[in-house]
């Protein structure tokens, strides 16, 4: 770190992210983004998948969007297994944000740009 840099600025250290979207387009290019900003991402397009793929400690970060068929985002984060609550969570979605949204969630609103997305993943890391 330099003179001119603080600890907030420094970049996160790689996270392990599981995303959630049923869009496949929005799927890759959200797994892509990032992977090139450090991060190992995999990607699911349901939250019952989702669901299986949970081990304890096996991601850092849930990023789901709220509107998949069958199971909600909400649904989905309602029914995570005990372990996996130290696991920070941030709905990714073009509906607005809820007036009391879930305490201990980020909130993501989708169209997002690399700059918001590299936000909110600090904020949930520091969390």
């Amino acid at each position: 770190m330099t003179a001119t840099t603080s600890p907030t600025d420094a970049p996160p250290a790689a996270l392990r992210v599981l995303v959630v979207e049923d869009d496949p387009a929005a799927l890759a290019s959200t797994v892509e983004l990032l992977q090139l900003l450090g991060h190992w991402a995999t990607g699911v397009k349901s939250a019952e998948v989702a669901r299986d793929r949970f081990i304890d400690g096996a991601f850092d970060i849930l990023l789901t969007d709220i509107g998949l068929p069958a199971l909600s985002g909400y649904d989905l984060v309602a029914g995570l297994p005990d372990g996996a609550h130290r696991m920070h969570v941030i709905f990714a979605t073009g509906r607005p944000r809820p007036t009391e949204p879930i305490p201990g969630t980020f909130w993501l609103q989708k169209p997002f740009s690399t700059e918001q997305l590299e936000a909110v993943l600090r904020q949930a890391a520091a969390s």
